[in-house]
């Protein structure tokens, strides 16, 4: 499968109607709790605007930019819609220079509806978009320094996300290339050191002492059933060993430099290597960036987790609308 049958494919999913309508509206009314002033000034005359993209960068956020006009009354056609091309919008990273006019920026959909209503959503609607795609274009970024460096793990975003923005933010690292990772709690049980440390203080013994993280793990499994990851944080060699010998199926290496973390993971896999039914995956976690990410993938690695939701840069929109003299 090449890039861009991917890119179609991810570009697919889309948040459930019932959970994004809630959003939606949750959003619309935090920007006009009671009155819109600068609105009433307008009437609702149709009207139509075009949305430009003004900065390089992926183009993620279609389903939150669409429902906000939707549920404000106006109707949204993008430019890839009513083609023959086979690749969409929707995930396609633009340099800020091909197809783009004079003034830099380059046409991507057309908004139609009652002028009022079309001022109303456009913020909130712009907000989303380059938010989404600023999230998306940080983890393509990630997955470039997977191809160069031929590895063929996983970029996973971590739970580090904006309150009450997290579908969002999982969805651009979902269209920009990664992982989401556990998109909530629900998604995996991962035993933290602090549970460890909870469960240690029943059991008065050290947190990452073996029988503290085979009890972690056994209620793990009994509370959750089979269909529920287990992951477990380690911090060293021999607590990593203990949660593979209890059955934990993600093996979390936190807070270790490159070096470190290759070589555990490298002990790791040789001295299971004969242990019968012993699958795992291995995860470097803690603190990575975009200049260290490439010297933890190593062969023993699978997953490599990052904070993709923090510290990334918005990609420019915007919405310039004209009146037109025939209906919506």
């Amino acid at each position: 499968m090449n890039s861009k049958e991917k890119q179609l494919e991810r570009a697919r999913v889309a948040p459930l109607p019932l959970l994004l309508n809630a959003h939606i509206e949750r959003w619309l009314l935090e920007d006009a709790p009671s009155f819109d002033f600068s609105g009433s000034l307008v009437d609702l005359r149709p009207a139509s605007g075009t949305l430009w993209q003004k900065s390089a960068g992926v183009v993620a956020g279609r389903p939150f930019f669409d429902a906000v006009f939707e549920t404000l009354g106006c109707s949204v056609t993008w430019r890839d819609e009513g083609t023959t091309s086979t690749t969409s919008l929707e995930g396609q990273y633009w340099d800020g220079a091909e197809g783009s006019s004079s003034a830099g920026k380059r046409p991507l959909a057309t908004v139609r509806g009652p002028a009022r209503r079309l001022l109303q959503g456009e913020r909130t609607a712009l907000n989303l978009l380059s938010r989404c795609s600023g999230v998306a274009t940080r983890a393509r970024q990630f997955k470039q320094l997977c191809r160069v460096r031929q590895w063929h793990g996983v970029i996973a975003g971590t739970r580090k996300t904006t309150p009450g923005f997290r579908l969002v933010e999982k969805y651009g690292m979902h269209i920009g290339g990664a992982d989401m990772h556990r998109v909530d709690l629900s998604g995996m049980i991962m035993l933290k050191d602090n549970h460890l440390a909870c469960i240690g203080l029943e059991l008065q013994r050290a947190p990452d002492d073996p029988i503290v993280i085979q009890e972690a793990v056994r209620r793990a499994r009994n509370c959750a059933g089979f269909s529920v990851s287990v992951e477990v944080e380690c911090g060293s060699e021999a607590s990593a060993l203990a949660a593979i010998t209890a059955g934990a199926d993600v093996i979390m290496l936190d807070n270790m430099d490159p070096e470190t973390f290759c070589e555990t993971a490298k002990r790791l896999r040789e001295k299971t290597a004969t242990m019968p039914h012993c699958r795992y995956l291995i995860e470097a976690s803690g603190g990575i960036t975009l200049e260290t990410a490439p010297r933890y993938m190593c062969a023993a690695a699978d997953i490599i987790s990052v904070s993709l939701s923090q510290g990334y840069e918005c990609v420019d929109y915007s919405l310039k609308v004209s009146f037109t003299n025939r209906e919506a």
